[in-house]
């Protein structure tokens, strides 16, 4: 492999071949079924759907054997899986998905979520980080293979559009899609993060989840809060009392036993080994107000607290006026969004019956309390690394960065590795991303650091290349 000759065929058609497509599609507002329940309607699922595909079809144009497919289950969101035979390895199954979380406010002046705009380096907008690129960047790492006539095993890519709802309709194209996906040797996943945009990253594990609605019922209807406060128990301070089982108000530990687990030793060296490379760098490019810190000092155990502890965070309440509304009236129910991230190795199923009976037992003052799970996603955690892609994921690194890659867990979650993990557990994974520092997924300003993008498509041209 030409190394330099090969980062230029990536740099040059990612200027003029995937950038034009990029922009097109973070301009379609295809978010996902969670938050577009009307997405068959509106549309613009649909609508990037089919500018992945017209654009992969065209592209592939010159691998004749190619096959460019959109599948489609009655009622449920389509999905792009496209086939590119190769030599007589074990297939490899890169995944990414085009459904996107909502616009948000707080995008600053001359940014927003459906506009594109380049600044510099970084291409802010929604969906082209996560991961909108995904796609773009596997074809072009198969054509900058071919384009210097080397080999790579069968791959097999695979995009879906509900990724960002917890993958509901993912297991129903697995299924439907097995024999095609074969057993692959490598899953690579492009929907991960980085920690800092120097080095190829690699994800070692990602958090499960439960989250869910706690409400708390005291009144038929709201009282004068002059008559009411004394006798009766506000049901904010009952939430609050609940939430304290579950969680240290001091600290922020989570008492229950039962969502702790071992942290295995290789985790906790990474942990280090990470820490020591970004030090505050884990935690500065967040938008802390001045005079605010993090939670502890210790750049290891804040990567720890990340990937491996459960960590409560409230996310939603309903119940309260807004404060230019609010009169004295002791309000009659307060229900709260509850959202718990998972070690990931702990049964996440288990974990939600778990914290139903530890928040709905022995309610205080006789109140109605109740916790309903709506979402429970499991973890995954990666399985031993072959000595081959230890060596080759070194390789890449150097290769397209200039510096040795690193590992770390990630805090997120991608249901489908936990689906794929349990499928083909002999699978090697490689789980990583551009979603680096102040990227901001999911929130105002969301960017896509595009020198980035384009070293870990040349990174990923080599790992194909070194599968075995």
């Amino acid at each position: 492999m030409d190394v330099e000759k090969l980062k230029a065929f990536v740099s040059r058609s990612w200027d003029a071949e995937v950038m034009p497509a990029l922009l097109a599609y973070m301009a379609i507002p295809c978010e996902s079924p969670a938050f577009d329940p009307g997405w068959e309607t509106s549309g613009h699922i649909q609508r990037a759907v089919d500018l992945m595909a017209g654009w992969a079809r065209s592209r592939l144009a010159r691998v004749p054997e190619a096959r460019v497919e959109v599948v489609r289950l009655p009622g449920r969101t389509p999905v792009l899986f496209i086939d590119v035979p190769g030599d007589a390895r074990a297939p490899v199954l890169i995944y990414g998905h085009l459904d996107k979380q909502p616009a948000l406010d707080g995008w600053a002046p001359g940014r927003s979520a459906w506009a594109p705009v380049i600044e510099g380096e970084r291409l802010y907008g929604r969906g082209g980080a996560d991961d909108g690129y995904a796609l773009f960047g596997a074809i072009l790492a198969l054509l900058a293979l071919r384009e210097q006539g080397l080999a790579h095993p069968p791959c097999r890519i695979l995009i879906e559009a509900c990724e960002e709802s917890g993958s509901g309709d993912l297991p129903h194209y697995i299924d439907q899609l097995e024999e095609r996906i074969g057993n692959p040797g490598l899953v690579v996943a492009l929907d991960a993060g980085c920690g800092d945009y120097e080095r190829l990253w690699s994800t070692t594990s990602l958090r499960g989840q439960v989250a869910g609605t706690l409400t708390v019922e005291v009144l038929a209807e709201g009282v004068h809060s002059g008559d009411a406060s004394g006798l009766v128990a506000s049901p904010f301070r009952i939430a609050r009392t609940l939430l304290s089982r579950l969680e240290d108000p001091g600290t922020g530990e989570v008492r229950l036993a039962d969502l702790q687990v071992e942290i295995p030793a290789e985790r906790r060296e990474q942990a280090r080994g990470a820490g020591l490379l970004l030090g505050s760098m884990l935690y500065r490019p967040l938008p802390f107000l001045d005079g605010v810190r993090p939670v502890a000092d210790d750049a290891a155990e804040l990567a720890l607290n990340r990937a491996w502890r459960p960590q409560l965070a409230i996310t939603g309440m309903d119940g309260l006026p807004s404060i230019a509304d609010a009169a004295a009236v002791m309000h009659p129910w307060l229900a709260l969004k509850v959202s718990l991230r998972l070690p990931p190795t702990l049964d996440a199923q288990a974990a939600a019956e778990k914290v139903k009976a530890l928040l709905e037992a022995q309610p205080p003052y006789g109140a109605r309390v109740e916790f309903r799970a709506e979402l429970v996603s499991p973890g995954w955690h990666a399985p031993p690394l072959a000595q081959w892609l230890r060596t080759s994921l070194e390789a890449a690194s150097i290769g397209a960065f200039g510096r040795s890659c690193a590992f770390m867990g990630g805090g997120g979650g991608i249901p489908f590795l936990s689906m794929l993990g349990s499928l083909y557990p002999a699978t090697q994974f490689v789980v990583t991303g551009v979603l680096g520092p102040q990227s901001n997924a999911h929130g105002p300003n969301e960017f896509l650091h595009l020198p980035t993008a384009r070293r870990l498509v040349s990174a990923l041209a080599h790992l194909l290349h070194d599968s075995q």
